[in-house]
């Protein structure tokens, strides 16, 4: 099987699809007498990850793209309006697709795991922030990869050493990021089940404390992470380095190829949708390039054009 746009595009629909009809509590709720959508979940679904494989930023100029470049793929395609409000409603659903697809890979079951927060700005001029309706969620943090302050939230990432999300979440930007890694182990049981014992997690010297190591060791996992300033020497140092840019190679992805901070999103219900959005797609291709035995998982060149 090759991996281009148009098979990635047909696996996932036939694998959503099939999906949803078993277990049709996860799509949004429709009711049963009424005029039946033009365009099913799943084909909403398989637009929406091809928009952020490709690169499309703007809703209405990826319609456009599509009606002229894509006709062959979809029977029918929604205005700006109703693909904008549909996808919304797919929130939900997208984020459990991403772990479906996850654990329907060969590196679902890697030792080792690598785990980091990047900022997603979502205003930059004082009147933006004060009309948003995004305060209360968004707040102002600061990076210090880049030394920059800015407004907005932080994704924070679990993800295997090939870049698969294992878990995510979607926090204000001053989320504790230790308290924010334990509430992802705690939403999904599957992370730290007993097999999962011994499992490795690398991160960055913002990952500290007794207790939090303490709470990590008991649910199975090790923690490896640079010792902090009057610490003394930690294990694993040797290995910490070339593995630790891992993490950053996976964020630059997302910014860099899927356009994270060119979200676009006004809304909690926007941003959340668009953010889970470009997690599927990276999610997708892993999960593709996996099936159809590629070197590099985390490659998309064979789906950005």
């Amino acid at each position: 099987m090759d991996a281009d746009l148009d098979t990635l595009a047909t696996a996932l629909y036939v694998r959503t699809d099939d999906l949803l009809k078993a277990t049709p509590e996860r799509a949004p709720w429709r009711p049963k007498v009424g005029i039946a959508p033009k365009i099913t979940d799943s084909e909403l679904i398989t637009l929406a990850v091809m928009q952020a494989l490709l690169g499309h930023t703007s809703e209405a100029r990826w319609l456009r793209y599509t009606r002229a470049h894509l006709g062959h793929l979809f029977r029918y395609l929604p205005q700006q309006p109703g693909y904008n409000k549909r996808l919304r409603g797919l929130g939900a659903t997208i984020g459990w697709l991403v772990g479906v697809l996850a654990r329907d890979t060969t590196l679902w079951t890697d030792d080792v795991w690598v785990v980091d927060s990047t900022p997603v700005e979502c205003a930059r001029s004082r009147d933006a922030v004060r009309r948003s309706d995004l305060a209360g969620w968004a707040e102002y943090g600061y990076c210090a990869s880049h030394s920059r302050f800015f407004w907005g939230l932080r994704l924070h990432l679990l993800c295997t050493l090939h870049g698969l999300p294992v878990g995510f979440a979607l926090t204000g930007a001053k989320a504790d990021e230790r308290h924010t890694l334990l509430a992802i182990l705690d939403t999904d049981p599957e992370l730290t089940a007993p097999a999962r014992a011994g499992q490795t997690v690398i991160a960055d010297r913002n990952y500290y404390g007794r207790q939090f190591e303490a709470e990590l060791a008991n649910t199975g996992l090790r923690l490896l992470r640079p010792a902090r300033k009057g610490e003394q020497p930690r294990p694993g140092t040797a290995l910490f380095k070339p593995l630790r840019q891992v993490i950053e190679s996976i964020n630059d992805t997302f910014k860099g190829q899927l356009n994270l901070e060119q979200h676009g999103g006004h809304t909690p219900a926007g941003v959340w949708v668009r953010i889970v959005q470009r997690v599927l797609a990276l999610t997708a291709a892993i999960w593709h390039n996996d099936h159809t035995g590629q070197t590099i998982k985390r490659s998309l060149l064979a789906y950005d054009h």
